[in-house]
This record gives C-alpha cells, structure tokens and sequence, in this order.
C-alpha cells in the first residue's frame, strides 16, 4: 500500500517534493496541466477573452466531473458579458479580483498558486479559472456528477425509525448529520487521505462534549495514514484501530444517520470518508456493539427484552455447539436420562464423533452464508433458505449428522443473525471455531479455559485508547442504566460517565419535573 514497483525498482511518493508554481503566461500553465494529466480526452480547456478589455483568460475542468452547464451559466456568460460594465480595471490584478468579487457568480471559490492545488482541485471536480498575466487561479466548486439518492440503509434492516441512509456523497452525508444535531458546536475537520486519490475524509464531533484528549488521539491517528488510495472506510478503520489481531472491530460502522448522531451526544466522534455509505464511529465498546437505536424508539420493556436477547444470542453463537461437543462426548451424565437417550437413539448409525460431524455442519452452514451473500439478493436468499433445509436432511437421511446436530447448528445461527452489528457476528463465529475445538480436546474445561481467555483478550483491548470492556471492567455502575437494561428515558438524563464528557448531563432533572 505504500509504494508500487515499476520496471523491476521500487518507486516511492516523495511528499517532500517542491511544488511547482504557476507561471504568468496561460500558455504555459495550460500547456503544463496537459502535461501532468497527459491531455485526457475528457480535460475541457477553454479559451477566450474578457470583452471589453485584451485580457486573455481560459477555464479549466473535466467532463463528467464538473456541471458543464453551472460552469457556462455562472462562469462563462458572466465573464463573456461584462461589457455591459461602464468601466473594467486596466491593471491586471484589480481586474482579477473585479471578476472574483462582482463578475463570476459560484458560491464557493478559492485560490490557487501551485500546479498541484490545480490538479487536486480539476480532480475532484472543481473549475480553474486563469487570467493571462496572474501567477494564481480560482478554483471553483462546480461538482455534478450523478449520485445515489438517499435511500434506506442496506445492511442494516429496521422496524421503526428514520428511513434514510447515508450514500457516497460527503456532502450529502455532513448534510444528513446536520440535520439531527442542529447545534452550533457540531464541528467537521477535513483530512485528505490518499497520496494518489487525495480523498476527503471528514471528523465530526460536538464541542464541548467530546474528551480533548480523544479528538487529539483520532486526529493524530488520521495523520499518520500513508497509503495510495483509501477506497473505503474500512481501510481507515484498519490503520487507526488498535490491534490489529483482535478479531473485535475497534471502531463501529454504519450507514444510519441517526446512530451517528445517537453516538456524537455521548461524546464520541465520526469518521465520513468520501466515496462510501458507511461511517465510523469511534470509540465503540462491547456493549455498543450490541445495542441498536431501535431500542430507544419502543419503550423500555421492550427495549431491554431485545437487549437480553441479543446478549443471550451472543452467548449461543460462541458457545452453544461447544457445549453440545462436550456433554455428548465427555460429560454425558449432566445430561438429563431422557435427553441422553434421545440423542444417543439419534446419534446411532452416525459415523462421525460430536466433534467432526459439528465441525462440518458449521463450516457448512458458514459456505451457505457466504455463498448467499455474493450471489444476487433474490438468488442468495433461495440459497440460503433452500440450501440449508436441503443439505440439512440429505445429511440426516445419509446417515452423516443427527438431528440434534442439524438443530444445534441451525440455533446458532440464528443466534448470530440476531446480533445487531455485522462485524461483531464475524468476531464471533471465528470465536465459535475455536471453542469448538477446544471442547473437542478438553470438554467443559476447555470451554472454560476458552471463555477466560476471551475475556482476558477483551480487558485489555482498547478503542482509541478507551477500554473496549468499559463499563463492564472499569466498572461504572451509573452507565449499567443504559447497557443490558434499557431504563426508562426520563431517567437517561446523563451521558457514559466513561466517556469524561464535557458536557454531563444530556437533560434536566429539575426541568422535566418542573413540567
């Protein structure tokens, strides 16, 4: 990612390189950014001259990028037009501010001096004006290229909330955050990643409620990304994370706005990279990774039901068919007698001990998945409902699994759709493999060894330097109110006291009850 071969050496971006500054003669800077972008059949280059006066200027930008029609009505017919004008500057550089000041009328312009402020702006899609004489240009922002609308998020399905996604548009998606938080303290700090894309990455926080200490480690982090091209934000979410061993994903992401806003009243901060639906939230916990805005929009009965189920499927999709491998195999007398000899009448014939015949029904069942989710969506789900309910018995008539088996596999998979964040269900599936083989060498002590050993990787596993665990371990009791329990609203009156926002509290006491 930080260099590239070419002709058998190894090449490497040199950002010490001294820019190259723009000329006075538009001849030459014209003929110099033909030379840089190789004169691309899709560069427009127009020439003309200011009427009224000798001056020669020209416009700069490339199709498709660029609205060719927002550049000839606010660019091109004002500048062509001034002759209407009783009086125009003589003087080169009065002229050139004239044009930026009263005559080209784009909403949001720039200067330049170098030819890579040129390239950086024609890029992504802004026009270069120059004028003849003038060792500087405007960069205007004229984009207008087509776009997805905003539409309901894909990979995170919904029952009742807002309907609306975020999409590949920085710009549309500052907008929807804006839209939740109105509030004059929302910030957004540009980075540009990417050597050769130069992509916009954008840092959202609320000031005053987000711990100093975490935007300097975020920003600090985000400077140091050195890479050619960041296509999606999970390659900024790999280079900043804090281990990149643990299978837990260190930073959240999403594609609903509301979850974004949700995250930056606690204090936290998000990640908008240009080019991509799905924004980062940082820094995540356990306990984030199993909660869902959802849960805040039915009332708190229900809220904490799903809660406990979520935290119950959790448990399933890691352990349950190792605790099948180890009664079956090694502890059969802590099954219950009529159990027992249920599964012991369903087992016989089968060739395969617990542990094999629990490994292939899994690996299978993960092929199935995988298999649904690359084939086209109305294919994939025939494959996966089908696909299962097929093989499932053809193994069972075949003699191969047991029932049992098929139904054990069948809950954990289940338990592991439940889970909100697609992320953590990878995390723990790879969890399932090995406490599986754990339990096939040493039973219940190897599911014990194993469940301690998970907990020891996720004590001292961090989110942007916060611990992952928190507030489970570093306890904080007062945070317990909104973790496996959803307590009424009235009663979330703080944010996390993990967080050490600066702003404590989210609501009044003393207004609500004055109410």
């Amino acid at each position: 990612m930080r260099s590239f071969k070419r002709n058998g050496k190894q090449q490497k971006h040199n950002d010490e390189d001294i820019p190259v500054q723009l000329e006075k003669n538009i001849d030459k800077n014209l003929d110099n950014l033909k030379k840089l972008l190789d004169e691309p059949n899709d560069l427009v280059i127009r020439e003309f001259v200011v009427r009224g006066t000798e001056h020669k200027c020209a416009i700069a930008y490339i199709e498709g990028l660029a609205d060719s029609t927002y550049v000839r009505n606010h660019i091109m017919e004002n500048v062509q037009l001034v002759t209407e004008r009783e009086h125009l500057p003589k003087d080169t550089m009065n002229l050139f501010m004239e044009l930026k000041q009263e005559i080209i009328s784009v909403t949001s312009m720039k200067t330049g001096q170098t030819l890579d402020d040129v390239s950086n702006g024609i890029l992504s899609g802004s026009t270069v004006f120059y004028l003849d004489g003038i060792n500087e240009v405007f960069l205007m922002e004229t984009q207008g290229w087509d776009k997805r609308s905003i539409q309901e998020p894909v990979t995170e399905s919904l029952i009742r909330g807002p309907r609306e996604g975020f999409v590949e548009n920085l710009r549309t998606n500052m907008v929807l955050v804006r839209r939740y938080i109105q509030d004059p303290n929302l910030r957004f700090k540009t980075h540009q990643v990417g050597k050769r894309s130069k992509k916009s990455l954008v840092i959202t926080y609320i000031d005053g409620i987000i711990h100093p200490d975490i935007l300097k480690e975020i920003n600090r982090r985000l400077k140091t990304i050195d890479m050619d091209d960041a296509p999606e934000s999970g390659f900024i979410e790999q280079w900043i994370e804090d281990s990149f061993l643990s299978p837990f994903p260190q930073l959240m992401n999403t594609e609903r706005p509301d979850k974004v806003a949700a995250a930056l009243l606690q204090g936290k901060a998000a990640i908008i990279l240009d080019g991509t639906p799905f924004v980062l939230i940082a820094p995540t916990t356990l306990g984030n990774a199993l909660q869902s805005p959802e849960d805040y929009y039915e009332r708190w009965t229900v809220g904490t039901l799903l809660r406990m189920l979520r935290y119950i499927a959790a448990f399933m999709a890691i352990f349950l068919p190792s605790l099948y491998i180890a009664l079956v195999s090694y502890h059969p007398g802590m099954i219950p007698s009529d159990l027992a000899f249920s599964i012991a009448a369903s087992r016989e014939g089968v060739p395969f001990p617990p542990f094999v015949e629990a490994f292939l029904m899994a690996g299978t069942m993960e092929l199935l998945r995988e298999a649904g989710a690359r084939l086209p969506k109305i294919i994939g789900q025939t494959i996966g409902i089908v696909g299962g309910l097929v093989i499932g018995e053809a193994a069972v008539q075949a003699g191969i699994v047991s029932p049992i088996m098929v139904i054990v596999v069948a809950l954990n998979a289940i338990a592991s759709f439940a889970l909100p964040a697609y992320s953590i269900a990878i995390a723990f599936r790879i969890f399932l493999f090995g406490m599986m083989i754990l339990s096939g060498f040493l039973g219940l002590y190897g599911i014990i060894l194993g469940y301690i050993m998970i907990n020891i990787h996720i004590v001292n596993l961090k989110s942007i330097g916060v611990p992952f665990s928190v507030p489970f371990a570093p306890t904080f009791y007062r945070d317990w109110n909104d973790l496996v329990l959803r307590t009424p609203i009235p009663l979330l009156t703080n944010r996390p006291k993990y967080m050490q926002t600066g702003d404590i509290q989210s609501a009044d006491k003393g207004d609500q009850k004055n109410e």
